[in-house]
């Protein structure tokens, strides 16, 4: 199954590591500086709209961070 993030794109649900809020994460040093890291290393995909929560998946050996404008708790309702 997919999750569908907005902006027409979408991810497979088992990839899924966790979704995340921004306004509550990135309060966090440390997700600060893992969202800078994974900005520098192009494993970041925008959103057209100011983001409002992140999607964190690993396929393939590789580690992408999703942003989305939708909410974290919209995201985790269309999960279930």
């Amino acid at each position: 199954m997919y999750l569908s993030i907005g902006s027409d794109m979408a991810v497979r649900e088992s990839a899924i590591i966790g979704i995340f809020d921004m306004d509550n994460t990135t309060t966090s040093k440390r997700t600060r500086e893992f969202l800078a890291r994974a900005e520098r290393d192009g494993a970041v995909i925008p959103c057209d709209d100011l983001p409002k929560a992140f999607v964190l998946t690993a396929e393939y050996g590789m580690e992408q961070v999703h942003l989305t404008s939708l909410s974290a708790y919209t995201l985790e309702k269309r999960l279930k």
